[in-house]
């Protein structure tokens, strides 16, 4: 094996640089990934931009925690796990020791840690990862679909925490990874599951894999329209995937007395939404936060793939050399047709997926 590997390295606020690194050396708690692709979060933009304060007391850093790979090496402790082996892993290190992990609380650990996020992750040839974390892919799950898993335990996460019921009615804010949440919201039998975005393409995917009906927020009175396709009296469920206070407003509103709002996307630390507590005592309404995946939630999301369940290809769309890293980031935020690009080590030209 080469001793050195080429690495997008975060070395100060919006600027990655690539660089020639040692491969990580691994200890023998630990495996080697060699990665193959690696898609870009809407959370990366956060990073680049120096949103979260946490991530930037980390830098430099090379960040990417959406990782699809095979293994490389294998340390002398690591069980079942082999050379060659397709594989993913759990991003999450929790510490296991303090409050909030010894009452089954991991991803409130007060120590906590995301491989690619607080330390290095997946924009590079390799990546090292704690044994334990890894999760086998499945023969029937392809390589793209693979790098989709961490976004998928996420929604996963979320849709255990919403925990809408057959029957019910769901709104989706945010027609990107929101696609996915509707897929779940499906899958538990929610009706009708209705998308929000001010995307035209996006709510058009929406509507060919997923939704219901779609609302096209740039057009229209969201709120009033949620009202309209149920009956007046609100949504049951509304999960907001944007991470704007205005969309969180939005969700308060469309949801029905006694509903519940999922709080998934990520705002700004000096974002604020203004919501009335009168509600809250009044109305009954509720709202809880879910925050990423973890542990089995990677099992079960391997499985939702193999069985197709849940099918993540039409949100992929677009495939990158690492070089081009930077240059993608803005290009999401710029092209309307981009949802979730995935950047590859091994690629030498771009490969466009969207029509």
């Amino acid at each position: 094996m080469a001793e050195k590997m080429r690495a997008q390295v975060l070395t100060e606020v919006k600027h990655f640089e690539l660089k020639e690194l040692p491969i990580p050396e691994i200890n023998d708690d630990e495996v080697l990934v060699k990665v193959k692709y690696c898609g870009i979060c809407g959370s990366d933009w956060g990073s680049f931009n120096g949103k979260y304060a946490d991530e930037v007391e980390c830098i430099p850093l090379t960040t990417g925690h959406e990782v699809y790979g095979t293994i490389a090496e294998v340390g002398k402790n690591a069980q079942d796990i082999a050379v060659g082996d397709r594989v993913t892993y759990d991003i999450c290190t929790p510490c296991g020791t303090c409050y909030h992990c010894r009452i089954g609380e991991p991803l409130l650990c007060t120590n906590f840690k995301q491989i690619g996020i607080h330390t290095d992750g997946g924009f590079a040839e390799y990546v090292k990862v704690p044994w334990k974390n890894i999760y086998k892919v499945p023969d029937e799950v392809s390589d793209e679909k693979a790098a989709f898993v961490e976004p998928l335990t996420a929604c996963l996460n979320a849709s255990h925490k919403m925990d809408c019921t057959i029957g019910r009615s769901v709104v989706v804010i945010g027609a990107g990874l929101g696609i996915m949440h509707a897929q779940l919201a499906k899958l538990r039998g929610a009706a009708p599951v209705i998308m929000v975005d001010m995307n035209a393409d996006r709510l058009a995917m929406a509507k060919e894999v997923v939704a219901d009906y779609v609302i096209d927020a740039s057009k229209c009175d969201a709120v009033e329209e949620v009202m309209k396709l149920t009956n007046g009296v609100g949504a049951d469920f509304v999960l907001e995937a944007v991470g704007r206070s205005s969309t969180y407003e939005q969700a308060f509103q469309m949801v029905r007395k006694g509903g519940k709002v999922e709080a998934f996307g990520i705002c700004a630390e000096d974002d604020f939404a203004s919501l009335p507590p009168v509600e809250f005592v009044t109305s009954e309404k509720k709202i809880s936060g879910s925050c990423a995946g973890i542990g089995y939630d990677w099992g079960d999301a391997l499985t939702l793939m193999k069985y197709d369940r849940v099918d993540p290809t039409p949100l992929i769309s677009m495939i990158v050399p690492l070089e081009d890293l930077e240059d993608a980031l803005y290009e999401i935020r710029k092209n309307p047709k981009l949802v979730k690009v995935l950047v590859s080590p091994e690629a030498t030209e771009r490969t466009i997926l969207y029509k």
